[in-house]
C-alpha cells in the first residue's frame, strides 16, 4: 500500500526574545565646537551593527546615535550643533536556535535624556529595547490519498491551508533634490535636520510589490549673510518604489515590514555652484512574506474489510488567513511650557515617535497601549535664546477589530504615523492631532492530526467468525456512517443500500441494520 503525499510550504516561529538596556556615559563635546552653555534639543536613534548566532544565542552590537542641539557662548554664533555615539554589547538568549539560523532584529529606543555636567562634557542617558525574532522555512509532509487495494475505505476531507510562496529581503532606495526657495539664502551650515516618514504602504500588485509614503524634511541652517541668521525649510516629498517579485500576484496574502537602513541629507552646490540643493537618499530595507491559500485534499482516516490497517499520526500546526486590518488611531492633546521656558513666537518643526507598550488579545480584538512622543522645535521671543524646544509623551489606547481571533492566533503589527499637526493656541501652549496607522494581518492556527505511516495485518478471523454478521443498530447523537462502518467491517455503501439511506449521518434513535462484509 503506498501513500499519496504532498508538502505543505510553511514559515515557522523559532524563537523571539526582548530586552531592555540602560545606555549611561559622559561625552565630550568635540574640539571644534565652542562651550554648551544651553541644550535646546536632542535625540537619537539605535542602529544595530553586527549580530552572531550561537546554540541558544543571539550577540549584538550596535550604537546610539545622538544629535544635541544647543547655545553656545560665542555671541556670533548662538546656536550649534554636534553629532555623537554610544555603542553598546547585548545577549539575548532563544532556546533552539543556531549558527545557521537567520534573525529578524530591530533596536527602539525608548527614552533619552542629555544633561550638562559642565560646558565641555554631558551626559547621556538612553532606555533601549532590543528585540530579535528567528523563524524557519520548513515542507509540512500530508497525506492525500492511498493508492486503493479492494476492500480499502478512505475518509478525505478538504481543507484551506497556507502556503509561503515567497520569502525574502529587499530594499528600495529612493532620490531626491529639494531646491531653496527664492526668499531663501544660501547654506552656510546645517545645523539641524530630520526626515520623518508618514502613511507608509506596502501593496502586492502583478509580478510586484509597491512602496509608497510621504517624507517630510526639515533643516535649521546658517545661511550665507553677514548677519548669518537661522534660516529654516521644511518639505513633503511623496516617493513610490516597486519591488520585484516574479509570479505574485494581487490575489496573494502579504506580510510586509519595513525598516529605515539608511537616510542621507545633505546640501549641495546647484549649477551656479551655489549651495541652494539639499540632496536626500532614503533607503529602506523590506522583510516580505507571500502567502497564497489553497484547497488542499487532506486524508484522515482509512481502514480495511479484507485486513486490518492502522495508521499512524503526529500533530501539526497549518495556519490561514483570518483577517487583515488597517486600523487608525486619532490623537489628541495640547502641550504647555515649562514655567522657566521663553514664550512661543513661531513654530519650526514638530516630530512623532511610536512606542507600542502592550499588545493583548481580547474578544474580536487586539487591544494595543501606546505612547506617541512629540517634540517642538519653536522660535522664542527671547533674542538672547532665540530657539527653545518642548516634548511631551500622549498615551493611546485602541482596539483593532479582528472578529474569530483567540489566543491561539498569530499576528503581526506595525505602527505608522499618518498624521501630525501642531498649531499655535497662545504663546504657552500648542494644540497636538494625530492620525496613527495601526496595520494589523491575523492568521488563525489550526491543529491537525496528520497522517504519516499506515502499516498492514491480517485480520483475527476467529474473533470476527465469534461476533455477529447482522447487528441492529440505534443512532445516537453525533453519529456517522463511516464511524459506524468502520467498526463494524462493511462499507457505507453497504450500509446506505441496506437501509436506504441518503445521508451519511444518523438521527437520533434511528434504527438501521448492519451486515458485515469481511473480505
Amino acid at each position: 500500500m503506498e501513500l499519496m503525499k504532498k508538502y505543505i510550504h510553511m514559515n515557522r516561529e523559532k524563537g523571539r526574545a526582548a530586552s531592555q538596556i540602560t545606555l549611561d556615559d559622559d561625552f565630550n563635546v568635540p574640539d571644534s565646537k565652542p562651550d554648551v552653555m544651553r541644550l535646546i534639543q536632542e535625540k537619537g536613534e539605535i542602529k544595530i551593527e553586527e549580530a552572531n548566532l550561537t546554540a541558544g544565542h543571539i550577540w549584538l552590537k550596535g550604537v546610539l546615535k545622538f544629535q544635541i542641539l544647543y547655545r553656545s557662548d560665542v555671541e556670533e554664533r548662538k546656536i550649534n550643533s554636534f553629532t555623537g555615539e554610544l555603542p553598546f554589547q547585548e545577549s539575548l538568549a532563544i532556546d533552539g536556535i543556531n549558527e545557521y539560523d537567520t534573525a529578524k532584529l530591530r533596536g527602539q529606543m525608548e527614552d533619552l535624556t542629555v544633561s550638562i555636567i559642565n560646558s565641555r562634557k554631558l551626559s547621556v542617558k538612553a532606555l533601549v529595547q532590543l528585540s530579535a525574532f528567528v523563524d524557519e522555512i520548513a515542507d509540512e509532509e500530508i497525506v492525500t490519498d492511498v493508492e486503493r487495494e479492494e476492500g480499502c475505505e478512505t475518509l478525505i476531507r478538504n481543507r484551506t491551508m497556507m502556503q509561503l510562496f515567497h520569502a525574502k529581503k529587499d530594499t528600495c532606495r529612493f532620490k531626491e533634490e529639494i531646491v531653496l526657495p527664492s526668499n531663501k539664502p544660501n547654506i552656510r551650515e546645517v545645523l539641524w535636520k530630520s526626515v520623518q516618514l508618514r502613511g507608509v504602504e506596502i501593496r502586492m500588485l502583478e509580478n510586484q510589490i509597491q512602496v509608497k509614503g510621504e517624507a517630510l524634511v526639515f533643516v535649521l541652517y546658517l545661511g550665507e549673510e553677514e548677519e548669518e541668521r537661522l534660516q529654516w525649510l521644511e518639505s513633503a516629498l511623496p516617493f513610490t518604489g516597486v519591488v520585484e517579485c516574479s509570479g505574485c500576484s494581487e490575489d496573494m496574502i502579504l506580510d510586509a515590514a519595513y525598516e529605515i537602513a539608511a537616510i542621507e541629507l545633505e546640501p549641495k552646490p546647484d549649477y551656479d555652484g551655489e549651495v541652494r540643493m539639499l540632496h536626500l537618499e532614503l533607503v529602506l530595507e523590506l522583510d516580505i512574506h507571500i502567502y497564497q491559500e489553497e484547497e488542499v485534499q487532506m486524508l484522515e482516516d482509512l481502514y480495511a474489510v479484507n485486513c486490518r490497517l492502522q495508521a499512524e499520526y503526529e500533530s501539526a500546526v497549518f495556519e490561514k488567513l483570518l483577517i487583515k486590518n488597517f486600523s487608525k488611531c486619532k490623537v489628541s492633546d495640547r502641550m504647555t511650557i515649562g514655567e522657566n521656558q521663553e514664550g512661543i513666537l513661531q513654530l519650526c518643526t514638530s516630530e512623532g515617535f511610536i512606542s507600542i507598550d502592550q499588545t493583548e488579545i481580547v474578544e474580536d480584538g487586539i487591544q494595543v497601549e501606546g505612547t506617541l512622543s512629540v517634540q517642538l522645535l519653536y522660535i522664542t521671543s527671547d533674542d538672547k535664546n532665540p530657539l527653545a524646544s518642548m516634548r511631551n509623551m500622549i498615551p493611546f489606547h485602541h482596539t483593532i477589530e479582528a472578529p474569530g481571533i483567540t489566543a491561539n492566533s498569530r499576528f503581526q503589527l506595525e505602527a505608522c504615523l499618518e498624521q501630525l499637526t501642531t498649531v499655535m493656541v497662545d504663546s504657552t501652549q500648542v494644540e497636538v492631532k494625530a492620525v496613527i496607522d495601526l496595520n494589523s494581518i491575523v492568521f488563525e492556527k489550526t491543529p491537525i492530526a496528520r497522517m504519516t505511516e499506515v502499516t498492514e495485518e491480517p485480520l483475527d478471523m476467529e474473533a470476527l467468525q465469534d461476533s455477529p454478521g447482522i447487528i441492529g443498530y440505534i443512532g445516537r447523537a453525533g453519529d456517522t456512517l463511516w464511524n459506524i462502518a468502520k467498526e463494524n467491517y462493511t462499507t457505507i455503501a453497504d450500509i446506505k443500500e441496506t437501509n436506504h439511506l441518503t445521508e451519511n449521518t444518523l438521527k437520533n434513535g434511528q434504527k438501521i441494520l448492519i451486515i458485515k462484509t469481511v473480505g
